[in-house]
């Protein structure tokens, strides 16, 4: 197949995503198939042709705001021309966040008929919005952390929201972007001093923040490929919490997969999982985080419908655990895709 491998952009995540994007360029060669690696924010010729070479490594924190103005601010570059994406089989996205996540640029793939992998719009729109996610998590009887939307916040309100804290559910809670993802702009807040900076950090990334309960317990990942439940995975960060920079700097997490988890447990947590994955109507690929509590309730947190494949990933990770390697991974995702893009075709005729 000719594949073009979507990857950058210009979204807090566009690290991880080079990162993750030449991992897939390198598997889907080595499974044998042509393919056109295109950072969507600077082009193709800014990853020099057929070769992926001097990628930034991912950092301990996200892009600035500003030098990501600076990747979107600049119109002199024409990042894709319609001849990159000429006579490919299929776009392999994996643009983490921003429009390569949140259903534009499927919804771009869908009007020009090229088939991509992953989820459609509204899965990927659903998802990406973490509010819209819980609610419907919540609708269809999926367990997850209480919360508090906060869309703006004064001097003033300040107290308001301390109080509103603690007669809901109390301290520590998690401050998050509703629209982000790979833990960017999140804060675990353990007292009320600590408030306003992680609502100053939210808001560096989005308009609206989620003010969620924190859940005590272990953190445990689902991965579905196709409706396959992989083995489940655990993070275990050295600091307790699982952020940004404990996501993506060697060293600072310890990971199991399979995780050891009694049988009962496990089976519970990925058919909640893979029930997640359906009533967003994901398709393909994903991967689902839960917080496990003491109690064994499990409390699904979101769904990744475009998860990282960097050597700390958790799919590549669950997949080996189920004897499916790198390369074999990253087609069998083109395969269900091409599959899926074929069966919705034939119903339009």
């Amino acid at each position: 197949m000719k594949i073009a491998v979507l990857m950058g952009g210009t979204s807090p995540e566009r690290d991880v995503s080079l990162v993750s994007g030449e991992a897939v360029v390198k598997g889907l060669r080595q499974a044998g198939h042509a393919v056109v690696s295109i950072d969507t924010a600077r082009g193709y010729q800014a990853l020099r042709g057929d070769e992926i070479k001097h990628l930034p490594g991912i950092k301990t924190q996200p892009p600035s705001i500003e030098e990501l103005r600076q990747y979107a601010g600049d119109l002199s570059i024409e990042a894709v021309k319609s001849t990159d994406l000429k006579d490919v089989d299929i776009v392999f996205l994996i643009l983490h966040g921003g429009a390569g996540e949140d259903g534009t640029i499927q919804a771009l793939l869908d009007l020009v008929g090229i088939p991509y992998t992953g989820s459609g719009v509204l899965a990927s729109a659903l998802a990406m919005n973490k509010l819209m996610a819980k609610m419907i998590f919540r609708a269809n009887g999926i367990p997850t952390p209480d919360y508090l939307v906060l869309e703006s916040l004064h001097a003033s309100d300040l107290s308001a929201l301390d109080a509103s804290v603690k007669s809901n559910f109390g301290y520590p809670i998690v401050i998050k972007p509703v629209s982000q993802g790979s833990s960017v702009g999140l804060s675990l807040v353990k007292s009320s001093n600590e408030l306003q900076r992680a609502i100053e950090i939210g808001f560096q990334y989005d308009t609206k923040l989620l003010v969620e309960s924190f859940i005590p317990g272990r953190e445990i990942t689902v991965a579905i490929l196709g409706d396959l439940i992989l083995p489940l995975a655990e993070c275990v960060p050295e600091s307790g919490f699982y952020d940004y920079e404990h996501k993506y700097t060697h060293g600072k997490t310890k990971y199991y997969c399979p995780a050891d988890l009694p049988a009962a447990i496990a089976q519970k947590i990925g058919e909640l999982g893979l029930k997640a994955f359906k009533v967003l109507n994901c398709a393909g690929f994903a991967r689902i985080d839960f917080r496990l509590a003491k109690d064994n309730e499990a409390y699904c947190l979101e769904v990744n419908t475009l998860p990282g494949m960097t050597e700390h990933s958790l799919v590549p990770k669950a997949a080996r655990a189920a004897g499916i390697e790198f390369p074999e991974l990253v087609e069998k995702i083109c395969r269900i895709a091409i599959d899926d893009y074929s069966k919705r075709t034939s119903m339009r005729r």
